[in-house]
């Protein structure tokens, strides 16, 4: 016997436990990658995640170094289901391009991160 009429559909959005905002402006390459790894281990626990890349954190995928392999663990967490938004100014002073991986995104975008998460951290 199915739900009754007047059953919730549960959708994973709503099976979340926590929405979390990571802002990564750093251009050291250990911290982006902490920062990709905690946001692994949030969705692992079901959690949504949202990075948004800022100043010399859109550098990100050109980040690795022999020990902290950047680009690696950002397509890691993209796969896993965390989104990546990258400053579009801040690719442009740079004179980077959006990727397949961290599109492009505007101060509003930033500021709906910030508002519809439930924590933010930055790193």
């Amino acid at each position: 016997m199915g739900p009754g009429p007047h059953a919730k559909v549960v959708t994973k959005a709503e099976t979340w436990l926590v929405k979390l905002g990571i802002v990564i402006y750093s251009g050291d390459p250990e911290t982006v990658w902490n920062g990709f790894r905690l946001g692994l281990l949030a969705l692992s626990a079901n959690d949504s995640v949202s990075v948004f890349l800022l100043a010399k954190g859109v550098e990100a995928e050109l980040m690795d170094t022999e020990q902290y392999v950047v680009s690696e663990k950002l397509v890691e967490f993209v796969e896993a289901g965390g989104k990546v938004m990258s400053c579009g100014t801040c690719l442009v002073a740079r004179s980077l391009d959006a990727s397949k991986y961290c599109k492009s995104a505007t101060m509003g975008s930033l500021y709906d991160l910030i508002k519809e998460s439930d924590k933010v951290i930055s790193l």
